[in-house]
């Protein structure tokens, strides 16, 4: 047996020195892959195929010719990589794999191989070749992990068919035994791929085949498809794929060079060839594509992940550890109808989308606050037999989505799982025409549609400098909307911002507000950065057009969020300190005017009265459970519903209780034990004639998830916690410990605590603002119990997961505190809340 020859590739196209080309041959193959490409009727897919034909029928003629003239066997040419799977655009390279038994002369197979390889240099084509035995086939894959791939879509040319069958066998057998440990590697080499070339969704100028997103992800899937053990999301992905090898193609044909990048400069033409508008349709298709390939791998490497940790446990150790539960998987719940499995958020096994119309908002929520993936089959469970929203949204599907725009950075790729599967364009249709718009502005990093969802990211950590967290949020989310439509888009933005904020529930004077925000978000940088901030006719002009001091500090925190999620040159400390400058001034303009949202409370109800009257009677805690309902909606009646359906918003709980120290640490504990979420709530001292002053809390709750608790064991829970003998701190203590030992906390803005001076002539006025959290209500009452200071009353409020509370205070006199006690009181506050939750 004689020596086996090994060649491997050379640089793309490259002949050996010393070579030069013959003169190419009139008719044959270069005429007839030229006639193919100038064929104005062939394109796409059955144009690739038919290059691929036409080339494996001039590259068998090759090796037929050469075996006849010299009697050579045990041989056969193999297609590998993308030639392989049959697809050749204009310029491709051909990826070229000469098999032979181990039989044949060194020389005889020298001269085989020229006699292949050289008129492929001769037409200028690129090649990557290798002559190898199967076995040095086998071994090549082993230690490179390229070579292993490619060999996955070998393909027979000509020759001996047994070889070729023998390589393909024993490349898919070896890739199946190895996958626990070539799949993380090629996970490895697709990330390093990503941080290398960017994600092809984004970019003004794309590397189709090289960025993430891209053709070289695509056929990543494949790969792990052929391993078994996992597969990537089918909807859509073939035909991404087949999009971006059809941009190539026209790129290819347009420079005349095999490149991957689509230039500025040639997606005119390109999109052109391929009979698009302009360029920016061209990379909306092209942005549309990637997205899908970008979501399909994020999917499927999750699974990847999961399989490998299953497999990494073996079966007697899970045994062990989970007895009959083992492979069954542990649920813990994460909201009415979502719970945690395998590291992702899925819907519980009594959820009913059909049934439940913001149980998609809810369960993406969810998924966003505690960190996790929102599993696929839970989007398309909720797309596909979910009922649609109301219009105007419930006010649960409204928090919902102000909880998901808070959640921080992990907002993005549940956002994006939403995206993918359609539904938020069928929660916000406006949306569609913002979705993958590109911007060719090079300041900004992202898409229109990214850039807004990035800019609620950033409003998220802003959410502490506002009294309306959930007016910034909606606003961040809109403020570009507008460029969808032609003219100024903040102009355009107004009005679809109007559109859009009545279609999700808030009221007139929000809805005005929102649209101010979205009209007027570039007003602050404006001004700050091109007008004299001395001119009086300059400061006057911003007050004007933002009209109140609630709505300057929305608008300032909306300019730095847009600035910052628009890229690195957008945001200084130079342009932050102008435009703080700018506030400034325009807030001392408008000082003198009135609040039109005064942290006063009206008169007590009649029930709140008699509840009053009851607790000092008998010298306890009363409680009264009322349901809250929205009214029903055009599309909760039709004909096939008996009767109208009521939109639970949640339950009202009215609590009185004889005056005494502790309510409201001891009723807020009580409520966090039995899972119930505080929306809203009032805390009041009512003194009803000759009865003695007696405390009435009202509360807006729902339940975390389950029903709710009955009445009687709420009473008798806050009647042991107010008599000392259940310990409430030790038990929220315990819950928080398992909580955190599952969960991944989101990254929140630190609390602010601060004194709202000037808000009452009667008590002292302590803001707070914080992430919501299972007992924190709880804990600002006995931080403030701890200062020694009687809370009179109270507001509460819950915007989507930021809590936004004011407490009336006074001293053990009755009287408001003064200033240095009460920043002292604000500051132990703030220090208790930003403890850790032991």
């Amino acid at each position: 047996m004689t020596d086996s020859v090994e060649e491997t590739a050379g640089p793309a196209g490259a002949r050996p020195p010393g070579h030069e080309p013959a003169p190419a041959p009139e008719g044959g193959y270069p005429a007839a892959r030229l006639r193919l490409l100038q064929d104005g009727n062939a394109a796409g897919p059955d144009r690739r195929a038919a290059l691929a034909r036409l080339t494996d029928d001039w590259l068998a003629a090759l090796l037929a010719r050469h075996a006849t003239a010299t009697g050579l066997t045990g041989t056969a040419l193999v297609a590998v990589g993308g030639y392989g799977r049959g697809e050749l655009s204009p310029r491709s390279d051909l990826d070229l794999l000469l098999l032979h038994d181990g039989r044949a002369d060194a020389g005889a197979l020298a001269a085989l191989a020229d006699h292949l390889w050289y008129p492929v240099w001769d037409l200028g084509l690129d090649l990557d070749h290798s002559v190898r035995t199967p076995a040095q086939a086998r071994k090549a894959a082993r230690e490179d992990l390229k070579v292993q791939l490619g060999l996955l879509d070998a393909r027979h040319l000509a020759g001996d068919p047994d070889l070729t069958a023998a390589v393909r066998t024993t490349a898919y057998a070896d890739w199946r035994a190895g996958a626990p440990k070539r799949l993380p590697e090629l996970h490895d080499l697709c990330q390093e791929r990503a941080e290398r070339q960017g994600e092809l969704q984004y970019l003004l100028e794309p590397d189709l085949k090289e960025a993430r997103g891209g053709l070289r992800d695509a056929t990543a899937l494949r790969a792990v498809a052929a391993s078994w053990l996992a597969d990537a999301p089918r909807g859509g992905l073939e035909a991404a794929r087949t999009r971006l090898l059809d941009a190539r193609d026209a790129l290819h044909l347009t420079t005349g060079r095999a490149t991957d990048r689509l230039s500025l400069q040639e997606q005119d033409q390109v999109a052109g060839t391929l009979g698009m508008l302009d360029a920016d349709a061209l990379l909306r298709q092209t942005y549309e594509s990637a997205r899908t390939i970008s979501y399909a791998a994020d999917v499927t490497w999750r699974e990847v992940g999961r399989v490998l940790r299953a497999r990494s446990v073996k079966p007697m150790l899970r045994g062990l550890l989970h007895g009959r539960t083992a492979g069954k998987g542990e649920r813990s719940p994460l909201a009415e109808g979502v719970v945690e499995l395998d590291g992702e958020a899925v819907l519980a096994r009594t959820a009913r989308p059909e049934r439940d119309p913001v149980l998609a908002l809810r369960a993406a929520a969810a998924a966003a606050q505690a960190g996790l993936p929102l599993a696929t089959h839970a989007i398309r469970r909720c797309a596909t037999a979910g009922r649609p929203l109301p219009v105007p949204w419930p006010a649960e599907a409204r928090e919902q989505l102000v909880t998901l725009l808070g959640a921080g950075t992990h907002t993005v790729p549940v956002w994006e799982a939403l995206e993918a599967e359609g539904l938020i364009t069928r929660l916000l249709p406006d949306w569609e025409r913002v979705r993958c718009r590109p911007q060719r502005n090079p300041v900004h990093t992202w898409t229109v549609d990214r850039h807004l969802v990035e800019t609620a990211v950033r409003a998220s950590a802003l959410t502490r400098r506002v009294h309306r967290p959930d007016l910034l949020l909606i606003a961040a989310l809109l403020h570009d909307i507008g460029k969808g439509w032609p003219g100024d888009h903040s102009v355009a933005g107004e009005t679809i911002a109007r559109d859009v904020a009545a279609r999700l529930g808030f009221d007139a004077r929000d809805t005005t507000v929102i649209a101010t925000l979205v009209r007027h978000h570039l007003l602050l940088i404006e001004t700050a950065t091109r007008r004299d901030l001395d001119d009086p006719a300059t400061v006057g002009a911003v007050a004007e057009a933002v009209g109140s001091t609630r709505t300057l500090e929305l608008l300032h925190a909306l300019t730095e969020a847009d600035a910052l999620a628009t890229g690195p040159a957008a945001w200084s400390a130079w342009r932050g300190g102008l435009v703080a400058d700018l506030v400034k001034r325009v807030a001392a303009r408008l000082a003198g005017e009135p609040e039109t949202e005064p942290l006063g409370t009206g008169e007590p109800t009649a029930e709140q009265e008699r509840l009053a009257l009851e607790a000092r009677r008998t010298g306890g805690p009363v409680l009264a459970l009322h349901a809250r309902a929205e009214p029903p909606t055009e599309a909760d009646t039709g004909p096939e519903t008996s009767a109208p359906a009521q939109q639970p918003v949640g339950v009202e709980l009215l609590i009185a209780v004889p005056d005494q120290p502790g309510v409201l640490p001891a009723a807020a504990g009580v409520l966090a034990l039995h899972r119930l979420t505080v929306r809203a709530a009032d805390l009041r001292l009512l003194d009803p004639a000759d009865e003695g002053p007696a405390l009435v809390l009202s509360w807006r709750v729902a339940a975390e998830y389950g029903s709710l608790p009955q009445a009687d064991r709420l009473r008798a829970d806050l009647l042991r916690t107010l008599d000392g003998t259940l310990d409430i701190p030790a038990r929220l203590a315990e819950r928080e410990r398992a909580y955190a030992r599952r969960s991944r906390a989101v990254l929140a803005p630190p609390p602010r605590v601060s004194v709202a001076t000037g808000s009452s002539d009667t008590a002292t006025v302590i803001e707070v603002r914080a992430q919501d959290a299972h007992g924190l209500l709880h804990r600002i009452g006995r931080a403030l119990e701890a200062a020694g200071v009687a809370v009179r009353s109270a507001h509460i409020s819950t915007l989507g997961a930021n809590a936004v509370d004011a407490f009336y205070v006074t001293g053990e006199d009755g009287a408001p505190l003064t200033d240095a006690a009460a920043h002292d009181v604000a500051a132990a506050v703030e220090r208790a809340l930003q403890q850790p939750r032991e």
